[in-house]
């Protein structure tokens, strides 16, 4: 296995006339002759050449559409069009056979919602290749980035007992059976016999431990899965996502801000620079699907004009009273073409909202600041005037919000007042506030949901499409073929028993919107 060699290294290298081996799958066999291989190092395939007539014919036959080969031979220089080079087969070796009758990926174009349906092959297109490099890049980029800024990464609880967002949409984690759990003198169920003590849920954020890390350590980061049981189904939303959560001492809103706008051009500079093969080809395919599109619906840029545009131009920042005067004004609203009418101050902004002001108005990436305190979360600072928060949102083109974050309230007497105003229990956030009582300070973070970010750098439209085992939610009525392990359901049942390392057990789990272990 040593000897492989990838076909990506093979087709950037210039020389000829040398051995190689390489391993890959069958995307095509074309006239008896011509092998398209692939590896997943690339989107480009290697042609290799093969010889009926100096093969074993039982080996011959099992060459199909699909099927794992190794393959050794000559790199030579390819007489036909579409490639510089080819491989001269001088042995082949059937590694894992398919049946290419039975094999789900045709040569045909194949819908990006039947791709969905079998996730757990949709990487062996070209599509969802360049979309999961890509992914690994973004990645790559995010730890890069934080690390030479001096960041400490901070792995948050997977499992917690707080409530981050104060929303409640929560999966619940617990070991209790649940057809007859224990109960208290109130006939509810009993907690203080679970596995924990308590009642406790797979995390909506890391922020309130990454702000603890951050009051210490000074700068943190967490990249981690998060969960959000929102009764959504749509091309926005996912029950299980990955958040970049940095936290920052001594920070104020407006070093927020500029951190948040330099991290983000960053990845996609990155991407640019080290990806430029797979945006490429991601750019043809959204240019192809815009032409399906009437002339008012298409997008004014192509994908590579419009991340370089977003490279090129700082983000525009308003105030959320500023916007809220725009979008009052605006034709959408006067007309009652917003589904959600923007009547006046204290409106909580909507997807609609905030596209038009992205997309319509600024036709750039914008920040918004200093939202109603009524709308927002209870640990944000609050703004003199009794009424705004520090808070910030970057919202882009085709997505909305991007980015959530804020100055955090470091006042302990105006966070508790805060908190018992929400009616958040203070006593079980003790530690939480414990940092504003023993040296608090100024500081600020943002959330960044990194399949959004994807979305956007990739330019998909459907979030589903740029995670590689989407979790959903499942419908009573709902008909899908996608194995219970890439469901919501299986996920959250993996993730359980590898965090609190339980055997996975014969009978598996039951999940509702509580993890039952049995």
């Amino acid at each position: 296995m040593s000897q492989r060699v990838k076909i990506r290294q093979v087709l950037q290298d210039d020389s000829t006339n040398y051995e190689v081996t390489v391993k890959g799958w069958v995307r095509t066999f074309r006239n008896n002759q011509f092998i398209a291989l692939n590896d997943g190092s690339t989107n480009n395939n290697l042609q290799v050449v093969v010889n009926e007539a100096e093969m074993d014919p039982a080996t011959f036959k099992r060459i199909t559409r699909g099927a794992a080969i190794s393959v050794t031979g000559q790199i030579i220089p390819s007489l036909g069009k579409g490639q510089r080079v080819e491989l001269k087969t001088a042995s082949l070796e059937i590694l894992g056979d398919c049946d290419a009758e039975a094999y789900p990926i045709q040569p045909q174009k194949q819908s990006l919602e039947f791709m969905r349906e079998i996730a757990h092959l949709r990487f062996r297109t070209n599509t969802f290749g360049a979309i999961f490099r890509l992914r690994h890049a973004l990645a790559f980029a995010v730890n890069q980035f934080f690390h030479q800024k001096g960041f400490v990464y901070l792995h948050t609880p997977i499992i917690t007992a707080s409530d981050a967002e104060g929303a409640g949409e929560m999966f619940r984690v617990t070991t209790l059976d649940m057809k007859n759990p224990p109960r208290n003198e109130a006939g509810e169920i009993d907690y203080k016999e679970d596995f924990f003590g308590r009642s406790t849920n797979l995390t909506v954020s890391g922020q309130l431990e990454g702000e603890l890390g951050a009051m210490a350590l000074g700068d943190i980061y967490t990249f981690g899965p998060t969960f959000r049981a929102e009764n959504s189904n749509t091309a926005r939303h996912l029950a299980e996502f990955w958040m970049i959560e940095p936290e920052m001492a001594f920070y104020d809103l407006k070093d927020n801000m500029d951190l948040a706008e330099e991290f983000i051009k960053y990845v996609i500079r990155f991407a640019l620079d080290n990806n430029r093969e797979d945006l490429d080809f991601l750019a043809t395919r959204l240019a192809e699907e815009e032409k399906q599109k009437p002339q008012a619906e298409r997008s004014e840029m192509g994908l590579i004009e419009k991340l370089e545009f977003v490279l090129n131009n700082d983000f525009e920042r308003i105030t959320y009273t500023e916007a809220i005067e725009i979008l009052r004004n605006s034709k959408p609203n006067k007309n009652k073409k917003f589904q959600y009418p923007v009547e006046g101050w204290g409106t909580d902004l909507q997807s609609e909202h905030e596209r038009f002001l992205v997309e319509k108005h600024f036709k750039k990436p914008v920040i918004l600041t200093d939202y109603p305190a009524a709308i927002k979360s209870f640990y944000m600072k609050q703004n003199e005037d009794g009424k705004t928060v520090r808070a910030m949102d970057i919202l882009f083109p085709g997505i909305g919000e991007i980015v959530g974050g804020s100055q955090r309230e470091e006042n302990y007497d105006k966070l508790v007042a805060r908190m018992n105003e929400l009616n958040i229990p203070v006593e079980e956030l003790y530690w939480y506030l414990d940092t504003r009582r023993f040296g608090t300070a100024p500081h600020s973070g943002f959330g960044l949901g990194f399949e959004r970010l994807v979305l956007f750098v990739s330019g998909m439209t459907n979030i589903r499409d740029v995670i590689p085992f989407p979790a959903l939610r499942r419908t009573r009525n709902s008909k899908s073929n996608t194995p219970d392990v890439y469901t919501k359901a299986g996920a959250l049942k993996r993730l359980l028993f590898h965090f609190m390392e339980i055997p996975m057990p014969a009978s598996y789990c039951q999940l509702s919107k509580t993890i039952q272990c049995v």
